[in-house]
């Protein structure tokens, strides 16, 4: 009834070269999420450093009025010494290198029924590669 038509089975010539635009677009893509990538990774890393060398000087500090606190309260029964403005230096300790604590002070605050009160105050510093971080302390403390 109907004549048959011949059928065409290929595509036209149109569509060629859109593998390759797509391909280059996946590629900017793929290149800008991985400069984005490792850029965060630098940033992250930097801040895990400073944070190391923070404890590292909040440790220094704590060390500093611990050693304030031994020579206010020793262990042998005599006076202790509240003196302030002292510095320690613990760049030979592992672990402290390039770190000390400056300005370790001891107060008298009061006495009250014959106790006396103290305040201890350790500032300390490291310096790693140009990055300097400063952490501060107080303690308070009482005569028994």
């Amino acid at each position: 009834m109907f004549p048959k038509l011949p059928i065409k089975m290929r595509m036209p010539n149109k569509q060629k070269g859109s593998a390759l635009v797509l391909a280059i677009f996946i590629i900017v893509v793929m290149t800008l999420l991985g400069s984005a990538l490792v850029r965060m990774i630098g940033a992250n890393a930097e801040t895990i450093a400073y944070e190391v060398i923070g404890t590292r000087a909040y440790q220094a500090a704590q060390a500093g009025a611990q050693r304030k606190l031994s020579e206010v309260f020793p262990l042998l029964p005599n006076n202790g010494l509240c003196l302030g403005g002292v510095e320690y230096d613990f760049s030979t300790i592992e672990g402290l290198e390039n770190c000390k604590a400056v300005n370790v002070d001891c107060s008298e605050d009061a006495t009250v029924d014959e106790i006396v009160y103290y305040t201890i105050t350790s500032t300390g510093q490291c310096s790693v590669a140009g990055v300097f971080t400063s952490r501060q302390i107080e303690i308070k403390a009482r005569s028994l």
